[in-house]
């Protein structure tokens, strides 16, 4: 694979990339003041946790119904154009939601709507940010560029974006939206720099209509690795339970724990510290325990962390035991990413990628609507424990397979 984009010498990333970095970092900040804010909001319109839930839902939905037809439409056409036009889609989505509150027209049915909305372009955003690096980075540089993007991502949607976001808006609900707005802008302006050199390479180019070909190609390779489609549902049961016990958190903090609206945001933030210490210590964990036993270890830990969690008696209990369950959750990412990449032959990497992640993320919705009925019915802490049992009992499920995939240790395909 060489690199379209150029500039990339020695061991420096290019100029291209920081660029690109740079619309990321600022799109992340947008990104991490608009999620704080979009639960915030619903609270306000309601107080019925279902319906709260219904919201969550509705912004990973498009995940589900999009992804795989999103895939396909990246590798076909510019995927910084791409780009572009799905921040323009977004703004113009938030800017609406901000004028609706602004006038007193918001509704809780109107804030799902808007939420999937904004939903539907962050699917192409994602699928087309992911995709372009390898076009402006060359191949040895690729892990440090997707390492730098990762770092971006996880400081400004956890550390910056969630307190400004809250603290914008107890002062007035329509900041952190027009926070956001401006983000994507800016993000927007950025990526005109980039214009050019972006097209997809030949050999990435989807044939055939919407490259259904293609897209089938990874769904048959994926069922047929039995380690990696196992992780792949165990993946789906875990973003399943995370949003389960997870949806109804708004509720837990201002109004179990009384927690104010900026104290919502510096907690969400406190539980990022897990995600960041959970990317720095995961080499180490795995030079000296193997993959799968790391893997093992962190479901383990997280399923306990989200019993706790129900339990937690105040705000301090509660960021730790989410900044535990960031740590592992983090680990098991960088892990399991790292398997794919050594695992799957690079032909079929990006299609791989889709469908386990269409595996993966599919019952998130379906998770936030269970969650909400839950806690209508048993309590916004119950979520909790009865989301780290099932994740338990997944992983005693899988655990055969993953015993025996760490003592025939994880073959590479050769296809």
């Amino acid at each position: 694979m060489t690199s379209t984009g150029g500039g990339s010498t020695g061991s420096r990333l290019p100029g291209r990339y920081w660029r690109l970095w740079w619309a990321g970092a600022i799109d992340n900040v947008g990104t991490g003041a608009l999620v704080t804010a979009l639960p915030l909001l619903a609270v306000t319109l309601t107080t019925d946790p279902r319906l709260v839930s219904v919201v969550a839902a509705a912004s990973y939905l498009p995940w589900l119904l999009f992804a795989l037809p999103a895939g396909a439409v990246v590798d076909r056409y510019g995927r910084i154009g791409l780009m572009q036009a799905a921040q323009v889609f977004q703004a113009v989505v938030v800017t609406a939601v901000a004028v609706l509150v602004a006038v007193g027209g918001m509704c809780i049915l109107s804030l799902t709507f808007a939420a999937f909305l904004v939903g539907v372009g962050q699917v192409v955003f994602g699928i087309a940010s992911q995709s372009v690096v390898p076009q402006i980075v060359e191949r040895p540089l690729l892990a440090r560029a997707n390492a730098r993007q990762y770092l971006a991502a996880t400081i400004g949607q956890s550390f910056i974006g969630p307190p400004v976001g809250s603290f914008l808006f107890g002062l007035a609900i329509a900041l952190p939206l027009g926070l956001d707005v401006a983000a994507l802008v800016a993000s927007v302006l950025l990526l005109a720099t980039l214009r050019g050199g972006s097209q997809p390479r030949d050999d990435d180019a989807a044939t055939g209509p919407a490259g259904a070909p293609r897209v089938s190609e990874g769904l048959r390779w994926l069922a047929g690795h039995r380690l990696l489609r196992t992780l792949a549902v165990l993946l789906g049961v875990n973003t399943f339970c995370f949003q389960l016990g997870n949806v109804t958190l708004v509720l837990l903090a201002t109004d179990e724990l009384g927690v104010s609206a900026a104290g919502y945001g510096m907690l969400l933030a406190v539980a990022a510290v897990g995600s960041v210490l959970g990317g720095v210590l995961t080499a180490r964990f795995v030079n000296v325990f193997g993959q799968v036993p790391v893997l093992v270890v962190a479901l383990a830990v997280n399923a306990a962390a989200f019993v706790l969690l129900g339990l937690s008696p105040d705000v301090w209990t509660l960021a730790g035991l989410l900044a535990l369950s960031g740590l592992v959750t983090a680990i098991w990412n960088v892990v399991t990413v790292t398997l794919r990449q050594e695992l799957v032959p690079l032909g079929l990497l990006g299609r791989v990628n889709s469908v386990y992640r269409l595996v993966g993320w599919g019952l998130i919705p379906l998770g936030a609507l269970v969650g909400g009925v839950i806690a209508h019915e048993m309590g916004v802490r119950s979520g909790y424990p009865v989301a780290g049992v099932l994740r338990v009992l997944a992983l005693l499920v899988s655990l055969p397979v993953l015993i025996r995939a760490h003592r025939q240790g994880a073959q590479p395909s050769s296809t």
